[in-house]
């Protein structure tokens, strides 16, 4: 982190005493440094569970819309664009979307500046592939059931959310950021109509009260 960023769980909590619970990440990546020091999620590079799940994915993706939730400097987006999808990708940042333009000039994919909790209109059940990978965690907990609601609304019929988060038990308390999702919130995915096709987790570390989860939702045609 350079000298001028911010604390980022110093920053969130100022945001959420003044009823702002999503202002501080412009002003994190609007601190960040040119390779993302400052904030703590950047890793210039694909999500490492997305890139192992798509090179054993078999469904042909050429055109076909996906939509990246919270995309950060733009490296899942990237790599869904290399693959062949038709990718639209969004944060809640300016700060943020005007990286991604700067690191990938010559991009493909449709970079806006968006909010999860209030998305287009015209986004509904409007792409085959919804990638959200630690965005929902991002946000405190009373927020995260709507966030959820906002990534399954997403989903076209056939089409796939691929989802990666921290998980909790229901009883855990978490201070936050990240506040892991509580494992029941995760039943407004099935709510919203989607069907879980798979879901891995792993204990993080020797507290296996929160743990690492990836997976997969399907809205049926």
């Amino acid at each position: 982190m350079s000298l001028s960023s911010p604390d980022p769980d110093e920053l969130a909590h100022r945001h959420l005493d003044r009823g702002d619970p999503t202002g501080w990440f412009e002003t994190l990546y609007a601190h960040a440094g040119p390779n993302g020091e400052g904030v703590p999620w950047v890793r210039l590079s694909p999500h490492p569970d997305l890139v192992d799940w798509l090179a054993a994915d078999s469904h042909d993706v050429a055109g076909r819309p996906a939509l990246v939730v919270g995309c950060g400097f733009g490296d899942d987006a990237e790599e869904l664009a290399r693959l062949g999808y038709d990718v639209t990708a969004f944060d809640i940042s300016p700060s943020a979307i005007a990286r991604c333009r700067e690191r990938f000039p010559m991009t493909r994919v449709d970079y806006r500046v968006a909010d999860l909790l209030d998305p287009p209109t015209a986004w509904n059940r409007a792409f085959a592939f919804v990638a959200e990978i630690i965005t929902v965690q991002a946000l405190p907990p009373s927020l995260q059931v709507d966030a959820i609601r906002g990534v399954a609304s997403f989903v076209a019929p056939g089409g796939r959310a691929f989802v990666v988060s921290r998980v909790r038990d229901a009883v855990v308390a978490p201070s936050g950021p990240p506040w892991p999702v509580a494992e029941t919130s995760f039943a407004a995915y099935e709510a919203a109509g989607l069907v879980p096709l798979a879901v891995d987790e792993t204990p993080i570390g020797v507290w296996t009260r929160i743990r690492h989860m990836c997976a997969v939702y399907a809205r049926p045609e």
